[in-house]
């Protein structure tokens, strides 16, 4: 008894101790926010479990202001987070954020906003303002590792658009700098929250469609070189600092119009210095959906071997280690995914979820013995990581390697011939031109 009561008052000392340096902490980092003026957000990890942070909202700065942002914006709006600043080298898509920003703060939040955004035309000038916590990427893909690398040197938590790299090696350099500055960085690839998407994966993880044999992958034509007529130059536009570390192409409005309320997306998709093709565009929600359903998030394939036909831009497969084919094939039904199992079929996309036999879609996924990470809001999933701590469900080794299946693609069409792939040292084996081709030479250039 006397030990039990001895050590009951080393816990209570303990306890009181613990409480007056939390108590301490917290005044010393509530005193220290208020004396700087700052209007950052404080997580609730730092200050400790149960404490409400002296401001929830996240504030939020975004780099690229293209068509995707017009959703974008509305979403985080919606989910509470405040929009302070903004840069784009079109001085015209600046100009547009601003405004859509108030109108979509107005019909959200049936108010006018008290402060307007911020524009910069040179993101670093955006990246230095102290009072931005996290960033929002949604530049053209050649973009996108130099706006992620210097956002997380400067302290900037990261919502990056899919495909998260342009190539192997920029990829792998992102995980290695988010995991040096104990940022959080979400990619994009907004499927894994959707309640759809993840019982599909639930489905597979558990064995409904019994063994998984074959998945065809529907997604676009892999990239091409650029081949667009010279037109002339926009006024509202630094064409150098758009090309940044991409060749200096000739301009075309199809390549990157000058207006978002154009009715195409912008054609840097479909080209190689810029983009991966469509089969990159959409392959990083799709074979995405692949990795996540096969239990592969922190590897890939490990053999690719391209159609017969060197023109081709459909045929392509993948082979996992264990056996498992994915092909790039056309099954009539529009983006999406197809799995093959012993004992059925799944198709799967934005548009259908069908299974063979259909009795699968009645499965009760609250008894399942695998059960995938539940995010209903890939937005709020992000800003709630930031604040409270832990791991976005599109984290940046998930969104490296889902990204790294299209770059192997691509890789493997342009080259037309049969690779062999180590997902573990990312290398091809015995392949230097192959090898060559996971990063890129940039262009030097200086921000204007």
């Amino acid at each position: 008894m006397k030990k039990d009561s001895e050590h009951s008052k080393v816990v209570k000392k303990s306890e009181l101790n613990k409480n007056i340096l939390q108590t301490s902490r917290r005044k010393f980092i509530t005193r220290t926010a208020l004396a700087a003026g700052a209007v950052t957000i404080i997580p609730r990890h730092v200050l400790g479990k149960g404490f409400t942070a002296p401001s929830d909202k996240v504030n939020l700065g975004f780099i690229g202001l293209g068509k995707q942002c017009r959703g974008l914006a509305k979403n985080f709006i919606k989910n509470d987070a405040e929009i302070i600043a903004c840069s784009d080298v079109w001085t015209s898509k600046n100009k547009w954020f601003v405004e859509h920003v108030a109108k979509s703060h107005l019909e959200i939040k049936k108010a006018t906003r008290k402060n307007t955004v911020t524009s910069y035309l040179n993101y670093n000038e955006l990246l230095d303002d102290s009072k931005i916590d996290a960033v929002v990427i949604a530049s053209p893909d050649h973009w996108h590792a130099m706006h992620v690398m210097d956002s997380l040197k400067a302290n900037k938590d990261v919502y990056c658009e899919k495909p998260l790299s342009h190539n192997i090696k920029e990829g792998r350099n992102m995980v290695k700098a988010v995991e040096r500055s104990g940022r959080v960085l979400q990619v994009g690839s907004m499927q894994r929250s959707w309640d759809s998407f993840r019982k599909a994966c639930e489905l597979v993880r558990n064995g409904y469609l019994g063994e998984i044999k074959r998945v065809e992958v529907n997604v676009g034509d892999p990239a091409k070189a650029y081949d667009l007529m010279e037109e002339a130059m926009p006024s509202e536009v630094n064409w150098n600092n758009w090309c940044g570390p991409a060749p200096l192409l000739k301009y075309n409005h199809r390549l990157a119009p000058s207006s978002n309320d154009v009715k195409f997306w912008p054609d840097w998709r479909l080209f190689e210095e810029t983009g991966g093709g469509i089969l990159s565009d959409w392959g990083a929600h799709m074979f995405d959906i692949v990795q996540w359903a096969l239990g592969m998030d922190h590897t890939g394939p490990v053999k690719l071997v391209p159609p017969a036909d060197p023109t081709a831009v459909r045929g392509l497969k993948l082979y996992y280690d264990n056996g498992i084919e994915v092909e790039h094939k056309d099954f009539g039904r529009g983006w999406g995914v197809r799995f093959f199992g012993t004992e059925g079929q799944m198709d799967i996309s934005r548009g259908y979820f069908e299974t063979t036999p259909a009795s699968l879609l009645n499965t009760d996924y609250t008894s399942l013995n695998v059960k995938l990470i539940r995010s209903e809001n890939h937005y709020s999933n992000w800003l709630d990581a930031i604040k409270n701590g832990g791991t976005p469900i599109c984290d940046v080794e998930t969104g490296h390697r889902s990204a790294s299946i299209c770059h192997l693609s691509n890789i493997a069409y342009k080259l037309n011939r049969s690779l062999n792939w180590n997902p573990e040292k990312e290398k091809f084996s015995k392949d230097a031109e192959a090898n060559k081709l996971r990063s890129r030479k940039e262009r030097k250039f200086s921000m204007v």
